[in-house]
């Protein structure tokens, strides 16, 4: 029998071989993107995360937004918790003819409101910033609304009430503008 002679046996550099290294990048899990579309280039980055990432490039005059949004829920809470009659003949100029207590739950869930927006005042997540400005968008939907439904039933329509409906619209589009400027997806650098 003839004995096969076999090659000499090459040392492989796997360092430059692109394959073998691309094949032990996705066994590791890096190299490629994850849910968020980030590339981590080594494990350590993966597991420790992307500074940049968390980093959240926000809109000009946002935190400037959020700081009268809550000041002005707060404010507005406080008037119709303590002033529910004044309040309410200020807007639909008339006088209260049933309890205030209607007014007072409206001061209250403002109340709550506001607390969430001096949360998302302080918070550096973006998510939280988000729901925040959701929260504030659906408020001022809801306050059209029930306002429009509200002086329809009256049969009149009061300056003041004109001028809260238009700057609900105003602060709804404002609120919503954030929040999809917040939302879009950064370049990466």
């Amino acid at each position: 029998m003839a004995s096969k002679s076999h090659p000499p046996l090459m040392k492989k550099h796997s360092q430059t071989d692109l394959i073998s290294r691309l094949k032990s990048r996705k066994i590791l899990g890096v190299g490629g993107e994850d849910d968020d579309g980030e590339v981590h280039r080594s494990k350590i980055s993966q597991m420790l995360g992307n500074e940049l990432k968390f980093a959240v490039r926000e809109p000009i005059g946002l935190r400037v937004w959020i700081l009268i949004s809550a000041v002005g829920f707060t404010l507005m809470a406080l008037t119709a918790l303590v002033f529910p009659n004044q309040l309410y003949e200020l807007v639909f100029e008339e006088e209260l003819s049933t309890t205030s207590i209607s007014v007072r739950l409206y001061g209250a869930a403002l109340l709550s409101l506001a607390l969430i927006m001096w949360n998302g005042l302080y918070t550096a997540e973006k998510v939280i910033i988000q729901w925040t400005l959701l929260s504030e968008a659906c408020y001022f939907a809801v306050q059209f609304l029930v306002t429009c439904v509200t002086l329809i039933e009256i049969g009149i329509l009061p300056n003041a009430a004109m001028l809260l409906l238009l700057s609900r619209v105003l602060f709804f589009v404002v609120t919503i503008a954030y929040y999809y400027h917040l939302g879009r997806k950064s370049k990466k650098m």
